[in-house]
């Protein structure tokens, strides 16, 4: 008997040793809308994805960024964007974005162009979960890489709109920003929610960046880890939370602008690298 006592006492320890053991920062294995997370009748389904096994995007989802018709009243992340072949590359299925130093101004007369991609106007995404698996090869002083949304059909003027930024980074930094913007937060400046999160990282390594848009709230993740979360709080009074609604996705290098800094041509080129895109809902 004591023998069965002690072996018994032994079991109940090892539970509670794996019990607090547990990632207290890890999320429900199913985030989701409305639904319990233990409604085992439903789970996350693979809606849509993108491998960029190229040779060449795929035209009824993405569209390259085109350069602004007026380029002194553009905004500054869209200032050298182009379409020049020179800012893409399909390599071992995975697409480079670049930005270069522009040696043939003969058609471009700017000194640094860039590569970006989105889905404006031909593929939205309604709330649910988009996961990008990427890397920033490189940092240069002006370089400026990101991974946004804007709302698919915007029905008001920026910020009220919307906005999220799953990913920015700035020149060589060992951190990243993931940052929301509304007429709550940019316009009436209130932090309650704060707005904004860095995450250190290593953005040389590859790693899967994950955005989960919920009714009540977005969550962010790096690599299965939550690292910023946005709640609707007082039920989105002064348009606190505009971001349950469909979205395009803007994947791009960018170079240059008041918060990132002027361009050093010669730290140049940089890349930012995507290999997949995967958007589930929870069905």
């Amino acid at each position: 008997m004591k023998k069965l006592t002690a072996l018994a006492t032994i079991l109940m320890f090892s539970l509670l040793l794996s019990a607090c053991s547990k990632d207290d920062n890890e999320a429900p294995a199913n985030p989701n809308d409305e639904n319990k997370d233990d409604d085992t009748s439903k789970s996350w389904v693979l809606e849509w994805s993108d491998d960029f096994n190229g040779p060449a995007l795929d035209e009824t989802v993405w569209s390259r960024i085109p350069a602004p018709d007026n380029i002194a009243s553009a905004p500054d992340w869209m200032k050298n964007q182009s379409t020049d072949d020179r800012c893409y590359e399909f390599r071992d299925g995975v697409l480079a974005l670049k930005g270069i130093v522009n040696n043939n101004n003969e058609s471009d007369s700017r000194p640094t162009i860039c590569g970006g991609i989105w889905t404006t106007g031909k593929k939205a995404f309604a709330p649910g979960r988009i996961v990008i698996r990427a890397r920033l090869v490189n940092g240069a002083q002006g370089a400026w890489p990101a991974m946004w949304m804007m709302p698919f059909k915007a029905t008001t003027s920026w910020p009220a709109c919307g906005e999220i930024d799953i990913l920015e980074r700035l020149n060589h930094d060992q951190f990243i920003y993931q940052t929301i913007h509304s007429h709550y937060a940019n316009t009436l400046g209130r932090t309650d929610p704060p707005k904004s999160k860095t995450v250190s990282l290593d953005p040389s390594q590859w790693h899967e960046y994950e955005l989960y848009i919920k009714s009540k709230e977005l969550i962010f993740r790096i690599d299965g880890r939550t690292t910023f979360e946005y709640p609707k709080v007082n039920n989105g009074a002064d348009n606190q939370f505009p971001f349950y609604t469909s979205w395009d996705l803007r994947l791009d290098m960018q170079l240059g602008g008041s918060w990132v800094g002027a361009v050093d041509p010669a730290q140049l080129p940089v890349e930012m690298e995507i290999d997949w895109v995967k958007y589930y809902q929870w069905k």
